[in-house]
C-alpha cells in the first residue's frame, strides 16, 4: 500500500518500512509521529485509489523519527557578466530520517 503525504509543505509518496529523508524536524530520535495529512491512498497495482478533498479523513501514516544528519551540499552561485563579479557559496541542510511503520487505511 502506498500513500501520498504532506509534511512541511512538501509531498512524498511513501510505503510501509520505507526510510525517508525530510527537512529537519523538531522531534527527538525515537519519537513516534502520526501524519494525518494524507492526500491519497492506493495499492501496488493501482486498482483501488482513494483521493482526498484535500485530505483522506480516515487515513493516517505512522512513522518513527530517526537520526538527524547533514544532506547533500547545495551550491549558491551569483554571477554578473562583464564585471568580474563571481560569488560561490554553499551549505548542507540538516535532514531527519523517518521510518514509515504503517499506513492505516
Amino acid at each position: 500500500m502506498y500513500a501520498v503525504i504532506k509534511l512541511q509543505w512538501h509531498q512524498y509518496i511513501v510505503s510501509e518500512w520505507m526510510e525517508l529523508a525530510v527537512d529537519n524536524l523538531s522531534h527527538a530520535e525515537g519519537d513516534k509521529l502520526t501524519i494525518d495529512e494524507v492526500l491519497a491512498v492506493f495499492d501496488e497495482a493501482g486498482t483501488t485509489v482513494h483521493v482526498g478533498k484535500p485530505f483522506v479523513k480516515w487515513a493516517k501514516v505512522e512513522a518513527t523519527v530517526g537520526t538527524t544528519q547533514k544532506g547533500e551540499k547545495v551550491d549558491v552561485l551569483k554571477f554578473r557578466r562583464k564585471t568580474r563579479y563571481f560569488r560561490k557559496r554553499g551549505f548542507r541542510p540538516t535532514e531527519t530520517i523517518l521510518t514509515i511503520n504503517s499506513i492505516v487505511a
